[in-house]
């Protein structure tokens, strides 16, 4: 990948945000190259605030960039790309990890987060990864492989890790940081 770019990454977390010992935090404190887009509002999520906060974020960024998306982040990214983003923006996107989907059919789903039902399954127009969990309480293995399967989005199960936060224990998750690697985007150790 001489004299390329490498990508940089756009963190897109869910609700409520993600605290200090989240993977995606602590991948930001790795690298410069992983930027947080700040949502409007983290405890009352709007779908068409946080697409038009992404698609302001994606806009101010230097081509090529990733997406390292959890869970509401994950659905806000499959609205933008199929309902806000331009195909001049959607050209700037390298790939998509896409971790911990939730269903907005569950009962743990955030009554306070609105507009992100019916979930677009519309193939995604650039590299995807969905990572799911067996036993994520927020979004069940039926439904993110249904995401992965109309997204054209590659499906990785890692088992009982509830919902791939900081309680999971992933500490630096470096096998995360693989995955978002294969668009490109660095993988800093």
């Amino acid at each position: 990948m001489s004299g390329q770019k490498q990508p940089d990454t756009l963190v897109l977390p869910g609700y409520q945000n993600s605290g200090a010992g989240h993977w995606q935090t602590r991948w930001e404190a790795l690298s410069p190259a992983f930027v947080r887009v700040q949502m409007p509002d983290w405890e009352h999520p709007q779908r068409d605030a946080w697409c038009r906060t992404l698609d302001a974020a994606v806009a101010a960024a230097d081509a090529p960039v990733v997406f390292a998306a959890h869970s509401l982040g994950c659905l806000t990214t499959a609205f933008w790309a199929s309902q806000y983003a331009s195909a001049a923006q959607l050209a700037k996107v390298a790939g998509a990890l896409l971790v911990a989907l939730p269903d907005p059919a569950e009962a743990h789903f955030p009554r306070d987060a609105t507009g992100f039902a019916p979930v677009p399954l519309k193939r995604l127009p650039f590299p995807s990864i969905v990572v799911a969990s067996s036993d994520d309480p927020y979004g069940g293995v039926p439904f993110s492989k249904t995401c992965a399967n109309a997204w054209g989005s590659r499906w990785i199960d890692i088992g009982p890790r509830g919902h791939i936060n900081a309680d999971s224990g992933l500490g630096d998750w470096n096998e995360g940081r693989e995955w978002l690697g294969s668009f490109g985007a660095p993988n800093r150790r």
